[in-house]
């Protein structure tokens, strides 16, 4: 359920920046939007597909036997899966021939709990650990929870990624997640081209919590490739809240009340068609919207 300190943090952080944002800009937005073609929108069916499939038990992903989700890609190519749920996200790496890339898959959580996890009190903005990011400047800081989750599986992630990439000679890797699963999955967007050369990286995030702060948005911005997808008036998206210093990276698509998918350029678009003008407060919000339907998929194994 929604907590105290969530409600306040958002409403707080909303009303704080209506109250400073220049209307110029807001109008300056609002004219760069552009709609997806139909065509757009149905290329990020089979990454969508697999940001579900996270949420299945590795004990079928390994084996790429989870139903629905796995049938959606049917000729993936299972590296290694590993996670139980609980103290440890699921997670998998495979080889993709149809999207000729590595993918990475990492589980989500359900909205109470991302909200919670969002708005802990310990849940502060923290430098990333310099052995995971070696080189990365001290000022691109990170919500410690999130960074946390995502260490407990990143050199394990590492191994399998490099494996995969030579086995199939890939020459990209895509990292997907949904809530939860695309706060680590971002994160994963950062630290494995520090480890890894001579492949392009990609993140296709849904419904994905602000990550870090301003510094760690624009370096993401410089150095991935990253669409995070927002599903109507859904509330993950807008916390932690930006009084706090958080701000998401550019590559937001907001699927509208009307089923239309928009480009909203970049960080944190204030326009009402875009994900933080939208939904500038949770009392604006709908709980119901984090798991989808994105396109056609919600969410779930």
């Amino acid at each position: 359920m929604l907590t105290a300190h969530f409600v306040t943090s958002a409403l707080l952080g909303s009303l704080a920046y209506v109250a400073a944002a220049p209307a110029l800009v807001e109008l300056s937005a609002r004219q760069s939007i552009t709609a997806l073609t139909t065509a757009q929108i149905t290329a990020f069916r089979p990454f969508t597909h697999f940001a579900s499939t996270a949420y299945c038990n590795p004990s079928t992903t390994i084996n790429w036997s989870c139903g629905a989700n796995c049938a959606a890609n049917p000729d993936f190519i299972p590296t290694a899966s590993g996670g139980d749920g609980s103290s440890v996200q699921f997670w998998y790496v495979g080889f993709s021939p149809s999207q000729a890339s590595v993918i990475v898959g990492h589980q989500g959580t359900d909205t109470s709990s991302i909200t919670a996890d969002a708005t802990d009190a310990n849940a502060f903005l923290e430098s990333l650990d310099s052995t995971l990011f070696p080189g990365i400047s001290s000022s691109i800081e990170a919500h410690s929870g999130f960074a946390n989750e995502q260490a407990k599986t990143a050199n394990t992630i590492l191994a399998a990624v490099k494996s995969t990439i030579s086995a199939h000679k890939a020459t990209k890797v895509t990292i997907v997640g949904h809530s939860l699963g695309a706060a680590i999955a971002l994160l994963d967007g950062v630290f494995l081209p520090l480890h890894i050369s001579g492949v392009s990286f990609q993140m296709i995030g849904y419904g994905m919590p602000r990550v870090g702060n301003q510094a760690f948005a624009d370096y993401v911005d410089a150095h991935l490739a990253v669409t995070h997808i927002n599903n109507k008036e859904d509330i993950v998206p807008i916390v932690p809240g930006r009084f706090l210093g958080y701000h998401h990276p550019s590559g937001e698509v907001h699927i509208m009340d009307n089923n239309q998918w928009v480009n909203c350029p970049g960080q944190d678009n204030t326009s009402d068609e875009c994900s933080t003008g939208d939904v500038p407060n949770i009392f604006d919000g709908d709980t119901s919207d984090h798991d989808g339907p994105y396109d056609t998929v919600t969410m779930g194994c």
